[in-house]
């Protein structure tokens, strides 16, 4: 039986398992993807419908522990502002997705498209239900992410990259004012539980921080929701798909700034701060996208402007900081979600079916396309104002409010003008849209002969404007228990008097919309002529660019300022960025005690020094000098100085008692000497200064310098350890993890225990860590051309080649004389050993030295030999490597192992662990982490041949140089490169 929680946790999980479905359809599978997205859509609607009864007089809540002892939670709540929203993101999805069915060319990669809609509704959704401020960011960026990915689907086309990158830029940016305005709350209030935030308004006003945390939220809100001066990115997105237009600009991102303004209405709204901030801002935005609209030659490019308009009214009432502005805001919100979301839909069938959106080239096509014409028509009007549509009232309430008195000042007072103003440009570039497209001679030179789409392209509009026509005309019995629910939910007290009846009786109100209909008509008659020249932009605003703009702002901090700081403290070469970054770290370590004080000894006395410890350390310190010495023109030797170091680690951790690192220091040497020779191999050579040649007057004081660094680090770490081990710890931290080792982790391995549970958050952050850096390396070599010096086959493989082809009949491995016939073939052999002492490793790590990593990196040298003994196209002949499969493999284990957690009610990762009792073998230890540990393991592997393969087709790449031109070894060595290695 399915709860009120699951159902929620169920439909936030819906689109995104939807996204992950359809990522791996066929690339033409247009049918299955969009039935996949509809029926997403179809059933969140559904869920959140039938949660409805229980939302609209409470809040529905799931919490699941995250970071309990941070405070973190994964926290879901959907009351009668989220369900509203909710509604809109999942009903109007469903609708754009059966749109975009016909809307989408068959050439097109639609389940891609389709991927992305669905990961975006997720992540919108994710917004509306969160019920923590840090879980509402997280979303917030999401939705940034993947609407970047919608904007720029026709990535083939410059004005969607550019549009893309210029929304996510903007976006980003303010998500990242709002994640510290974010904190900044969380601070005043001591939670980030949205509960408790909105309960502590006057706590928040009152506090200092108030200020500076609410212009951080308000730039967050505003970039998204495309309000003055951040709406210039908006325009530029109609560049993306149709039906992307239709989603984002009715329900969905822009729609995330007025919801996240509205949603934290309590706590922030009432204050002199708020109206003098956030009134202005909603004013301009209303006024300018209005006026904006107006000009437009493409038909998107005016539904945009007026997108940005009503975004504006809808701030500008939240911002009055009146109840019952808050109400006609939610109301407006609604409203225009349907009436927008039918426009776009109506201008994609105008493009689709005419081959063009440019009002300059359309007129006259409602005889060719009448039923598309009337739904337009009406739509049109709902946007305008026009009574018996649902635009209508919440326009009157817009216009009530506006003449409201709320502050008295100069602002307040002028409001109702500058209302009615843009009540009377809304009805213009109305005006526009309708006469432009559908009226007057008939079209001429269009680029496909104008009709009717499809029946079920056109359905998502009917449904859209009937919602319109019947919220008009019957607002009480439809929207009204709703929107009372949400404004309950929104305002958090009790409801302002106010009604949703047709006729108020002749008031201002009504007044103003007369005004502004009647205004609408003259003054759009007054331009038709200016409109119909073909003049592309508003007056007044016309060489103001908001891309033009963007990129100068862009070009004066990523050239000028950045290339300032560049030439100031950067360098192409490596040392110097190492000798600042030690620097600087070695400053921050010494602070402390600079400020602060400290005593030169504790009352711990030292441990004696062994004479045999003592001389294995002397090995090492010697080997590190000379790996050092040797590091700039004997590679190999530093190399192998350097391994030496490495074993002598490993000795230390034996001769501390420490033999699970001991082991996991061995096999880590083994396997990055050899990556780093194979990285040797492809590195330019570096020859020594020649007499006579000309040596910088600085090097020697550069190597001085580097001395000098290098022995107060040495001495620094030196200091700080003597001071840790001559004082007392006030608690003793290993005893805490001796003592709960076994009965809280279920394991006697205590190091293994720590990593894999009681600081299993921070294992599967540097898994994660060591996913993008075996993905990164592999992206930078896949484009890497080795120096030319470095393009000659070695010597002794030289010599073999030739061998083989003097005797071209004769198979490799037939003679003795082979290259490395023996250590290849003892290397073969020991293939399924070290497969099988992984899987031992593997085992027993959770109670004796072993466990993932361990054996994780032994299966990599398993693989590490093969590629040695018999090259890389024999050991991909032989062997199938799929170092992605494995990693994702390795990242969904982990990451399920601790979501598997919150099916039994404890926070992430908590591991279980319990006997089995087995036929014949007994009872058996048993825990979750060993899950966790496998996906360690797979991780590890996966990455590690990666970045293996990586390094091994380096080889195969300069072996190109030399083939023929007619073999085409750069197309098979790309393929092979791509399929070995991508394993997908």
């Amino acid at each position: 039986m399915l709860t009120s929680m699951h159902l929620l946790l169920l439909v936030l999980v819906l689109p995104f398992g939807g996204s992950l479905v359809a990522a791996f359809l066929p690339t033409h599978a247009r049918n299955a993807a969009a039935l996949l997205a509809g029926l997403v859509g179809f059933l969140g609607t559904l869920i959140v419908a039938l949660l409805y009864s229980k939302a609209s007089v409470g809040a529905v809540t799931l919490h699941v522990p995250w970071l309990p002892s941070l405070g973190l939670e994964f926290s879901l709540r959907l009351d009668g502002l989220s369900w509203l929203f909710a509604v809109m993101v999942y009903g109007i999805g469903m609708l754009v997705a059966l749109y975009a069915r016909y809307y989408m060319a068959e050439e097109d990669p639609v389940p891609r498209f389709f991927s992305f809609l669905l990961a975006f509704m997720g992540a919108m959704a994710g917004v509306v239900l969160s019920g923590n401020l840090i879980q509402i960011v997280f979303f917030w960026e999401l939705t940034s992410l993947f609407s970047f990915l919608l904007i720029g689907y026709w990535h083939q086309n410059a004005a969607a990259r550019d549009g893309a990158r210029m929304a996510l830029t903007v976006t980003a940016t303010g998500g990242l004012c709002l994640f510290v305005g974010v904190m900044l709350l969380g601070h005043i209030v001591g939670s980030y539980d949205l509960d408790v935030v909105l309960a502590s308004g006057k706590m928040i006003a009152e506090d200092p921080l108030y200020v500076p945390a609410l212009i951080l939220i308000l730039i967050g809100a505003f970039t998204k929701s495309a309000q003055f001066p951040f709406h210039f990115w908006l325009p530029h997105a109609m560049a993306a798909p149709t039906p992307v237009s239709a989603y984002l600009h009715s329900a969905t991102m822009v729609k995330a700034g007025v919801f996240l303004l509205t949603r934290l209405w309590p706590a922030l709204a009432g204050t002199d701060v708020w109206f003098y901030i956030v009134v202005p801002v909603g004013l301009a935005t209303l006024v300018i996208g209005a006026f904006a609209a107006i000009f437009q030659q493409d038909l998107k490019g005016l539904l945009a402007y007026s997108t940005i308009s009503h975004l504006g009214l809808i701030t500008l009432l939240l911002g009055l900081g009146s109840p019952l502005a808050a109400v006609a805001a939610i109301f407006h919100t609604i409203n225009h979600a349907t009436f927008k979301a039918s426009l776009f839909m109506a201008a994609g069938i105008i493009d689709h079916e005419t081959g063009t959106r440019d009002l300059r080239k359309l007129s006259g096509l409602y005889p060719f396309m009448p039923v598309t014409a009337r739904l337009a028509m009406v739509a049109a009007a709902a946007m305008a104002g026009v009574p018996l549509l649902n635009g209508f009232l919440s326009k009157e309430m817009f216009f009530a409010e506006a003449a409201a008195d709320h502050t008295g000042s100069l602002l307040d007072d002028s409001l109702p003008y500058f209302a009615t103003l843009a009540g009377i440009f809304s009805v213009a570039y109305s005006l526009r849209f309708i006469l432009g497209a559908f009226f007057g001679p008939p079209p001429t030179d269009l680029p496909h002969t104008p009709h009717e789409p499809p029946h079920w392209m056109r359905f998502p509009i009917e449904v859209l404007v009937l919602i319109c026509i019947v919220v008009g005309v019957a607002p009480s019995f439809t929207i009204g228990p709703m929107l009372a629910s949400a404004a309950r939910a929104a305002i958090d007290t009790d409801l302002p008097a106010y009604s949703l009846s047709l006729w108020h009786g002749f008031n201002l109100a009504l007044a103003m919309s007369v005004v502004a209909i009647i205004g609408g008509v003259l003054l759009y008659a007054r331009l038709r002529n200016y409109l119909d020249s073909g003049i592309e932009g508003p007056p007044l605003m016309r060489r103001l660019k908001g891309q033009r703009i963007f990129e100068n702002v862009l070009v004066t901090v990523s050239w000028r300022w950045a290339r300032a700081l560049e030439r100031w403290f950067g360098t192409r070469r490596l040392q110097p960025q190492l000798r600042s970054m030690i620097a600087l770290t070695l400053l921050g370590g010494f602070l402390p005690f600079a400020l602060h004080g400290w005593v030169p000894a504790g009352p711990m006395p030292l441990t004696p020094i062994d004479p045999a410890f003592a001389l294995v350390w002397a090995v090492g310190a010697t080997c590190s000098l000379a790996a050092a010495y040797k590091a700039k023109y004997h590679r190999f030797a530093a190399l192998v100085l350097v391994g030496a170091v490495g074993l002598i680690t490993c000795i230390t951790f034996v001769w501390m008692s420490a033999p699970d690192l001991a082991v996991t220091q061995l096999l880590v040497e083994v396997v990055t000497t050899v990556l780093l020779l194979l990285g040797l191999r492809w590195l330019p050579k570096r020859m020594e200064p020649q007499e006579g040649e000309h040596t910088p007057l600085n090097v020697a004081v550069r190597r001085r310098l580097d001395l000098a660094l290098a022995v107060l680090v040495g001495v620094g770490l030196s200091t700080l350890s003597y001071l840790v081990m001559t004082r007392p710890l006030p608690e003793s931290v290993s005893r805490f993890f001796v003592e709960r080792a076994y009965t809280e982790g279920g394991g006697t391995n205590i190091v293994n225990v720590i990593l894999v549970d009681f600081r299993g958050f921070d294992t599967q952050g540097e898994i994660a860590v060591l996913c993008i850096v075996a993905l990164t390396v592999f992206a930078l070599l896949r484009r890497f051309r080795p120096a030319q010096e470095t393009i000659d086959t070695p010597e002794q493989q030289r010599l073999q080649n030739a061998y083989d082809e003097a005797e071209p009949e004769r198979k490799v491995g037939d003679t003795l004389s082979d290259y490395l016939f023996v250590p290849r073939i003892i290397m073969h052999w020991m293939f399924p050993v070290v497969c099988v002492l992984a899987v031992y490793l593997f085992m027993r790590g959770h109670d004796l030295p072993g466990g993932g990593f361990a054996a994780g990196v032994t299966l990599s040298i398993a693989f590490v030999m093969q590629y040695i003994a018999s090259g890389t196209r024999w050991v991909e002949d032989h062997l199938r490597v799929l170092p992605l499969r494995w990693m994702g493999v390795g990242l969904l284990l982990s990451v399920g192992t601790g979501i598997g957690a919150w099916a039994f009610g404890f926070p992430f990762l908590t591991s279980h662990h319990q006997y089995l009792a087995l036929p014949v073998i007994g009872k058996i230890p048993l825990a979750t982490a060993l899950l966790f540990d496998l996906g360690v393991f797979a991780l590890v592997v996966g990455a590690t041949v990666l970045i293996l393969i990586a390094l091994a087709h380096q080889s195969l790449r300069s072996r190109r140089e030399e083939a023929p031109r007619e073999a085409s070894p750069m197309v098979e060595t790309r393929r092979e490169s791509r399929t070995t290695a991508g394993g997908l």
